[in-house]
């Protein structure tokens, strides 16, 4: 079995391994569930609690899968009963960063706790040294927007629960008070929160006491600096609580601006295709 320092250096090397193949559920593995992570992004309070930690990772193998590296370097672990720590130094970065900035590290350390007989990982720490203004922290452009795409998607995934939920003011949340849209209807622009408040809350209103839900299975989030464009197709499904199940799909792009460390939205085009030959819009299409 190991000394607890051998567990405990078995364990690390396997959680990169597993990170530098993208594989979730072995990153997970031998997580707490109440861990809390201090990352390169933000959020600057840290990532709390093993869903949140989850949601940080699929970005990073996106951005990962673009050619970059995630391996130990260096490793040293100290364990006591019940406690123990590690630091480590990682080669963390695409081929262009590492070689124009060899010596850059991701600096590592962890705070494993024994629980029921079996070491797990209740902090982690990540962090690239800020050398000086011509090399600090070179990859930080990808970080950001690995960070930034990640709360876009928070953002989508709260504008879909808003809407199981009928939660009307949770859906005008993320949106700017100015927002010029451009919905499925007429007129052929909506201006301002006000009037894309009507359009939800008519939404909202159609499945009466039934259920109404929408998702974009295929999103897609460009960001670049402080602005940000998000597109895929719109499913939405309506459930009447006496009647037949109507669904639709339709084509969605909107652009966000991020300020005070927020994104709005501030523009939407939605629409659905149209027959050429008859004009009509085609709301029975499917992907």
């Amino acid at each position: 079995m190991g000394t607890d320092e051998e567990q405990i250096r078995t364990l690390i090397e396997r959680w990169a391994r597993a990170v530098h193949r993208g594989d979730l559920t072995a990153v997970l593995a031998d997580h707490a569930e109440d861990i809390v992570m201090f990352d390169v992004p933000p959020p600057h309070q840290g990532v709390r609690g093993l869903d949140a930690y989850r949601e940080t990772w699929p970005p990073f193998f996106q951005w990962q899968a673009r050619g970059a590296v995630f391996e130990i370097e260096s490793l040293d672990v100290t364990a006591g009963d019940d406690v123990a720590f590690a630091y480590a130094l990682l080669r963390c970065g695409t081929e262009r960063d590492l070689a124009d900035d060899p010596g850059n590290r991701l600096r590592l350390t962890l705070g494993l706790r024994k629980r029921d007989g079996r070491w797990v990982v209740v902090h982690e720490h990540h962090s690239f040294p800020l050398a000086d203004a011509a090399t600090a922290a070179r990859p930080a452009p990808d970080r950001d927007r690995t960070a930034a795409e990640r709360d876009l998607r928070r953002l989508h995934q709260r504008w879909f629960d808003s809407t199981a939920a009928k939660d009307l003011d949770g859906l005008m949340a993320p949106i700017a008070d100015d927002v010029v849209s451009y919905e499925h209807d007429q007129p052929l622009r909506h201006v301002g929160i006000r009037a894309v408040r009507e359009v939800c809350a008519a939404g909202l209103d159609a499945a009466g006491d039934g259920t109404v839900t929408w998702t974009v299975p295929d999103l897609r989030i460009l960001v670049d600096g402080d602005l940000a464009v998000a597109w895929g197709l719109n499913h939405i499904r309506v459930e009447p609580a006496d009647g037949q199940a109507v669904e639709s799909w339709s084509r969605g792009t909107r652009v966000f601006q991020r300020g005070d460390g927020a994104w709005l939205m501030t523009h939407q085009h939605l629409s659905y295709p149209y027959d050429p030959a008859t004009g009509d819009a085609r709301t029975d299409l499917r992907p």
